[in-house]
Parts: C-alpha cells; structure tokens; sequence
C-alpha cells in the first residue's frame, strides 16, 4: 500500500520545517524536539474526572506517576501506561493527551510513568521502574479509585517493550497478575538484521534504523544486557501464561515485523492475542490521533478492546 495521503502530508510539513532525525541530535535536542511534534496536534476533547501527579518511593529514589480518573462511579480497571520514545526522551506531558483520550474513552484510571530515562539512566533502570509503579497502583488501587483485580499494561514504542517486559516480570516474579497488555508498534528484539522492515523502512518514516541504533546504544551501556528477556521480550522461553493481548503496528515502520512476530509468538503460546497492521501508517501514528484518521482509528480500536478485555 503506498504511505497514508493525511501521514504524506504530515511527513512533507516536518520536512519543510527542518525537522532533523533524532540520531543526528544529542538527547536533550532531542527530547526537545519530540516535545514540539507532539504539540503540532489537537489535544484531546475529551472530559475526565481530574488528573493528579504524585511520587512513590522508586528503586532508586523518587518515581512521579500521573493518574487520570475517568467520570463515572469507580472502583475502576487500572491501566498502566509507559510512554514511547526509545527510553531517551518522552515525558508525561508529551503524550498527556493520549492518556486523557483512553481514561475517558476506556473508562479507566490511567497510571502513567515517569520512568528514568536513558543515558543518564540505563537498562534495566526504566524496567525497574515501571514494574515498581504497576505493583504500586496494585497495592494503591483503593487510593486512586481502581480495582486491583483489573489491571492492565500498555505502552507505545519503547512503552510497547517496557508493558511486555513488565508483563513477563509479573509473571516470573511474583504478581501482581494482569488483565490485559496493550502492545502499540512495541520494541521486543535488538537484533535490526532480523526484520526486513528494518531495511524497508530504514529512512523517511519519522522512525529510522540509525534511529533505533542511536536510542539502543544510550539505553544499553553492558553487552550482557542484549542476552536479557527484560530487554528483548520476545526471547522468552516461554510466553504461556501471559494476559490477553492487541498488538498494534504500522506498514512503514521499522519495528513492523517484531511487532507481529511478538503478537505470533504470544498465540502461538496460547496467548488470546487479536492483532492489526495499518496500512499506510507510520511509527507514531498512534500517538498522532487528533491529527491523523489512521491514529484515531487505531486508538479507537484500542479503547474498544480495553472495554471488552479490561472493564467488562
């Protein structure tokens, strides 16, 4: 299929405003710069109940979440949410709005983490952290007007790896246990030679392989790391177990063919997994929702699934 005409559209004005790749960046340009693509679309319109930040005692000091409450009567389902950004950059203002759009939506509380970012802080520093801030809100459900017994995960991008990560940890370490795991254009392998969209979509889709290089190479610092299933969650021995899945992924995405490998791998262990690749779409397109149809669709389809999978 060739590139969605609103995703063309929305690639040229980042062309003739200069926009620069993120490896040719040092990490606060670049935390910069995600910033302002991101004001470049709409905030949500939706109306939720409040928002609040607060801090929890991280393992390594203080960990900021912020929790959106829906409207309605609670105790609510919890979802957890990791923001993308290829653990270098994003923050929870940067993707304040994609938050805002699935509590109301969904009908959940929503939990955002504040996670360390790399290089300042490198693996397994944001896994630690997102895994502490699940059994936090577990353990706090009845603080924030959630219901422990429905939790769930989700995350884009690097958020992607750290809910799938997060998901393995609970099960291999004790709990809490999941309901659901929102997987969006995830990061589940760091083997780039492994996936042909990595070379199909190397350059002029946002996302670029020098990209993954460059956010892989602040975010890992030991070699080790790259042996480790809390970085690469589709080297699991196992996936059996796991809570219900949607995995969502892009035609002109570099991270295509691990996202779908991933959604495989989970059915193929018995996993209930519903999967989907949009045509024409490129990396970040999830996040883009107020600016692009093809990202309001999938968010749509996103809230549709968290309210029969994680609510009901």
């Amino acid at each position: 299929m060739p590139l969605n005409p609103q995703v063309q559209g929305f690639l040229g004005t980042l062309a003739a405003a200069g926009a620069q790749p993120f490896h040719t960046m040092e990490p606060a340009q670049a935390r910069q710069a995600i910033n302002m693509l991101m004001q470049m679309m709409p905030p949500s319109a939706l109306q939720i109940a409040g928002v609040r930040d607060t801090h929890i005692a991280g393992p390594a000091g203080e960990l900021k979440l912020r929790i959106y409450t829906p409207n309605g009567k609670g105790p609510f389902p919890i979802l957890m949410y990791f923001h993308g950004g290829g653990f270098v950059i994003g923050d929870l203002d940067t993707f304040d709005s994609l938050c805002r759009e699935t509590c109301a939506g969904a009908g959940v509380v929503m939990v955002s983490v504040d996670y360390r970012l790399a290089p300042e802080h490198a693996f397994p520093a944001a896994s630690d952290d997102c895994l502490a801030a699940t059994r936090w809100a577990a353990a706090h459900a009845v603080e924030i007007n959630g219901d422990a017994g429905r939790l769930g995960v989700s995350g884009d991008s690097a958020g992607g790896n750290l809910a799938a990560v997060t998901a393995l940890r609970l099960r291999d370490e004790g709990g809490p246990a999941l309901k659901a795991q929102l997987l969006v254009y995830p990061v589940v392998d760091a083997d780039p030679d492994a996936y042909p969209s990595m070379t199909e979509n190397a350059e002029g889709y946002l996302l670029g392989r020098k990209d993954m290089e460059w956010f892989f190479g602040h975010y890992v610092k030991d070699p080790a790391a790259l042996t480790s299933t809390s970085l690469r969650p589709i080297k699991a021995e196992s996936l059996k177990g796991l809570p219900p899945a949607l995995v969502i992924t892009a035609e002109f995405d570099p991270l295509r063919d691990e996202g779908n490998a991933y959604a495989a791998k989970l059915k193929a262990a018995g996993v209930a997994v519903e999967s989907k690749s949009y045509d024409g779409a490129i990396h970040g397109f999830y996040t883009f929702f107020s600016g692009l149809d093809v990202g309001r669709q999938a968010v749509d389809q996103g809230i549709a699934w968290l309210k029969k999978t994680l609510v009901a």
